[in-house]
């Protein structure tokens, strides 16, 4: 018993597969609308871009059912009732192209073939058209355009050879008469779905193209927020691995310095100091995969408030004129350290962040700084006046990423912050940042009773 050798289909078998392949997806086409009945424009923001639809089929169909009857009893002869009932069948589905044109387009087919067999029954009449009176000619090639304005290329495809086929069956039934509408029909109705094609696709790519600016938009504004906490993390890497530096210190040094210590008590500090030291390496290596590649860490110490009267200065060697109000409370707190570090440089980065904002939208405009401690809260307020040179700043519309590491850094020391314009054309930032509960000042010692 011999097996033949598998092999590839037979090339016949190939093409009748697609050819099946392709008469399914046709047939497909022409039965299921690849749309939901909505109108055309519902979609748009204007209440008369809506309603135009709905204007252009009442007036498509206002205009050709008359006329189509007129044509019907006056050049082809056809009786008035059968002319009537042939007109709404060509034109009353016009009513439909705003909600159903492909449903539309089967039955003003289905009534031109009618009709056609109907005029075939009439006789032939001189100086006229055949199969398709010119009423149904331009009443079909509305339907084709609101056909292609809706419907997939297969359709529009499977629509065109269906039209066609129809006029071409009907020259062999009479071959004496002119035929030229069947061809003109074809080739029209072909021109008017690739128009309508056209502008369908055009208007899909539009559509598709706002999305993906409104995705990527989304997507940068993410990327921006994540950018800016990664580099936050990064600053409070410092004022962490200050505070862990300290703790093994002091945890290694205490049998030293603290005398009588027991066993127990210099286990306890060891394991303190252990801890802290491997705290140190795990945000040593979480630091590394914050860090950018080939990126290397600040040396330069953490700016603070202590340097803010400095950068008002610069500030105002670039052209800025700006002033700065710095309580003595401020002062006075950060001297004695009251100021904890993450709030010492956020209030320092948003003041930066402001006067930066400032130059590029709002160049030579009078900007006051004013930072004050008072009711265990730090406020930091940056105000600017209209610029003095209108409409002439580095940058008209800004990327926002200012404000979000602004509002970052508010919401990690747990304050608030307020931004927005003034009613004079100025801008506002207020930023309202928690400071701890102050000691309270150590009890007179009194002298003890003999």
């Amino acid at each position: 018993m011999t097996t033949s050798p598998s092999g590839p289909p037979p090339p016949s078998d190939g093409l009748l597969s697609a050819a099946r392949r392709n008469l399914r997806e046709l047939a497909q086409g022409l039965s299921h609308p690849s749309h939901p009945p909505a109108p055309l424009l519902a979609g748009s923001p204007r209440l008369w871009l809506r309603l135009l639809p709905y204007a252009v089929v009442l007036a498509l169909a206002a205009v050709f059912v008359p006329v189509t009857i007129q044509v019907l009893t006056g050049d082809y002869g056809v009786p008035g009732g059968v002319a009537g009932a042939l007109a709404v069948g060509q034109a009353a589905p016009l009513l439909m192209l705003a909600h159903r044109p492909l449903q539309a387009w089967w039955i003003v087919f289905a009534a031109d073939v009618v009709g056609a067999l109907v005029l075939l029954g009439q006789g032939p009449a001189p100086g006229t058209l055949w199969p398709w009176p010119p009423p149904a000619v331009i009443g079909c090639l509305f339907v084709l355009l609101a056909v292609g304005l809706r419907e997939r290329r297969q359709t529009l495809i499977g629509v065109w050879l269906a039209t066609g086929a129809a006029g071409l069956a009907f020259r062999p039934v009479a071959p004496e008469r002119s035929d030229d509408s069947a061809l003109l029909l074809f080739v029209l109705g072909g021109v008017v779905l690739v128009i309508g094609a056209v502008v369908r696709e055009r208007s899909e790519a539009r559509r598709m193209l706002a999305e993906q600016e409104t995705i990527s938009e989304a997507e940068r504004a993410q990327r921006t927020l994540l950018e800016e906490r990664t580099r936050i993390a990064r600053e409070l890497h410092d004022v962490v691995a200050h505070h862990m530096s300290v703790i093994t210190v002091q945890a290694d040094s205490a049998p030293y310095r603290i005398g009588g210590l027991s066993e127990e008590a210099q286990a306890e500090f060891a394991s303190i100091a252990a801890a802290a030291r491997e705290s140190l390496s795990e945000m040593r290596r979480l630091l590394s995969v914050l860090r950018s590649d080939g990126s290397r860490g600040e040396l330069a110490p953490q700016p603070g408030l202590d340097r803010v009267q400095q950068l008002v200065e610069a500030t105002v060697r670039a052209g800025l004129p700006a002033e700065l109000s710095l309580g003595s409370e401020v002062r006075e707190a950060v001297e004695r350290g009251a100021v904890p570090q993450t709030v010492d440089l956020s209030a320092y980065r948003i003041v930066q962040e402001a006067l930066a904002n400032v130059v590029r939208h709002a160049p030579g405009a009078r900007t006051r700084v004013s930072v004050t401690a008072r009711d265990g809260h730090l406020t930091v307020l940056v105000v600017n006046e209209p610029p003095s040179e209108p409409g002439s700043p580095l940058e008209v519309s800004g990327t926002g990423h200012g404000l979000v590491g602004m509002r970052e850094r508010v919401r990690l020391t747990g304050g608030t912050l307020d931004t927005g314009p003034l009613p004079d054309g100025g801008f506002r930032v207020a930023a309202r940042l928690p400071l701890p509960p102050s000691e309270p000042p150590p009890a007179p010692l009194t002298p003890e009773e003999p």
